[in-house]
């Protein structure tokens, strides 16, 4: 096991390597960064003193190593538009988006298992149909259509629910509604293939031969193996949602991280749009290394690979 731990590492180091590499050149994607950010007005004196407050005057590589050696020490440098370190804006935004996330993920699923198990179980029943539809109509639905219906329900037609903010935990009902139902489907979708695929198998045919509880044999054979393919959707809808909340926190108003990049990208705002594309891959990395961890210990098969 640690062998293969360490493995993972190492990619995941690797991986994370590559990121920053792509990262940190998005800063010249657009041409010379101190020509924008000098503005159409900016003169040649005024391109000159920016490139040299930013660095940009040094040779690449030392700027790409100044920059990582920033990251890892937690200076990410100043944003342009808020004046303040990108560190600390990051952190206070990207902490609110992790709450929500965490809490979409864990209702969706905990809707997804249930419903996968229970259509999983019953195939061409009544729950099956259901589950099939739930997630037919999920997996369909544009996420700020649900998110504005949910709004004019239960926050206008019937004021049961606040439509904005993060001030209580009655705000997060509604967003982690919209979050949950955006993953569930799939996670339900996976849960009722993986039950059904592994209920056939010939060992779970003599687990029943030899007499023990259906309830046994569901939790302790078929569910172990049946979960496997589903941590690693789990992890990775986890990042989807993280990444991908800018419709939801625009809707709700929340000022979380997926609403700082967008207003990031339309101010270019670059140094603020470099430390979340990073963070938002460094969080994806570590929630696929816990997945890979995870299913390892689930399935040891999956060590010696």
């Amino acid at each position: 096991m640690s062998r293969y731990i360490f493995r993972r590492s190492v990619s995941g180091v690797l991986l994370l390597l590559a990121v920053s590499l792509a990262t940190f050149f998005l800063i010249f994607a657009g041409g010379d960064p101190a020509t924008r950010m000098a503005g159409e007005s900016g003169s040649a004196a005024d391109i000159a003193r920016i490139r040299e407050a930013y660095g940009f005057d040094r040779p690449i590589i030392v700027q790409y190593l100044s920059w990582l050696g920033g990251f890892i020490s937690g200076d990410l440098g100043q944003s342009l538009y808020f004046n303040l370190p990108v560190s600390s804006i990051v952190i206070e935004r990207l902490g609110i988006t992790m709450r929500l996330g965490a809490c979409a993920i864990v209702l969706a699923i905990t809707i997804g298992v249930s419903l996968g198990i229970a259509a999983g179980c019953r195939p061409n029943t009544r729950i099956d149909r259901f589950a099939l539809i739930f997630a037919v109509v999920g997996q369909a639905l544009p996420t700020f259509w649900f998110a504005l219906l949910l709004v004019i329900v239960f926050s206008v037609e019937y004021p049961i629910l606040p439509s904005s903010g993060l001030d209580s935990w009655r705000h997060y009902i509604l967003p982690t509604v919209v979050l949950s139902y955006f993953a569930a489907p799939a996670i339900m979708r996976l849960t009722r293939s993986g039950m059904i695929s592994v209920l056939d198998t010939d060992y779970i045919r003599t687990a029943r031969a030899m007499g023990l509880l259906p309830r046994k044999v569901l939790m302790k054979y078929a569910l172990r193996n049946a979960l496997i393919p589903v941590v690693s959707l789990s992890a990775a809808q986890f990042g989807y949602m993280l990444a991908g909340s800018v419709v939801v926190e625009s809707v709700f108003a929340i000022n979380g991280a997926g609403r700082l990049a967008w207003e990031s990208i339309l101010r270019s705002d670059l140094p603020v749009i470099q430390a979340l594309v990073l963070c938002f891959s460094l969080i994806y990395i570590v929630l696929t290394f816990l997945a890979d961890i995870v299913n390892a210990w689930l399935d040891p098969r999956m060590r010696m690979s």
